[in-house]
């Protein structure tokens, strides 16, 4: 769910300018600290140059945003933890198979995360958590647990109908989960994981993921 935005002090402009002001800030300010931490890690990134890329000065973006974990924790919530109610409402309402559950999943993760800027926020925690463990911890709970709450509901849904085998969920979310971060990482380190980077299709990579996966969540036969 989206957290609202804290209100803005009042700037002594005109009405007009700052009617404009006010609802373009907060949207510039996060698209501004999207770039900034996923170009240069959590640590490096100073409120200042994300302040500066806004056009707008610090004391206008602690008017917003009081920290930079703050910051943070805004850009994490309105590029991914903000959608999961979205999520779990189209889950709600899919009225294919489990298994074009499945498949719609990936799909969907690389649109709306995978081929944008947001997916470098999980790299970023995933670099950075030892150092900074408070917004590790706001990952894990606004990220990390609700999606995999979501997977668990795919399974247990498969598992009801009968077209998914009775599995261990603790273990068996991992195995959907495991092939994004993987992606991720994969994407970011480019020539060290691929021999041409150039050719690599990462729908493709997904696809075979999912149909692989769905190959050891059918019963065996008898």
């Amino acid at each position: 769910m989206n957290h609202p935005l804290p209100p803005p002090v009042e700037d002594p402009v005109s009405p007009a300018r700052r009617g404009r002001r006010k609802e373009a800030r907060p949207g510039e300010l996060l698209a501004a600290a999207l770039d900034l931490f996923v170009e240069k890690g959590y640590a490096a990134t100073r409120v200042e140059e994300v302040a500066a890329r806004a056009g707008v000065s610090k004391g206008t973006l602690f008017l917003y945003f009081p920290s930079k974990e703050e910051l943070f924790k805004a850009v994490v919530r309105e590029h991914i933890s903000g959608r999961f109610a979205e999520w779990e409402a189209t889950l709600a309402d899919f009225t294919g198979t489990c298994s074009d559950m499945v498949e719609y999943a990936f799909s969907a993760w690389w649109e709306r995360i995978g081929s944008t800027k947001a997916s470098g926020l999980g790299k970023l925690v995933i670099a950075e958590a030892h150092n900074f463990p408070e917004i590790a911890r706001f990952y894990r709970s606004e990220v990390i647990l609700p999606a995999h709450e979501l997977i668990r509901q795919i399974l247990q849904r498969g598992m009801a109908s009968g077209e998914f085998r009775e599995l261990d969920l603790e273990y068996a979310i991992h195995l959907v989960d495991a092939p994004l971060i993987q992606l991720d990482l994969m994407l970011s380190a480019g020539a060290l994981c691929m021999a041409d980077p150039s050719s690599f299709d990462p729908q493709k990579y997904l696809r075979t993921h999912a149909q692989n996966l769905l190959m050891g969540l059918r019963p065996r036969a008898a």
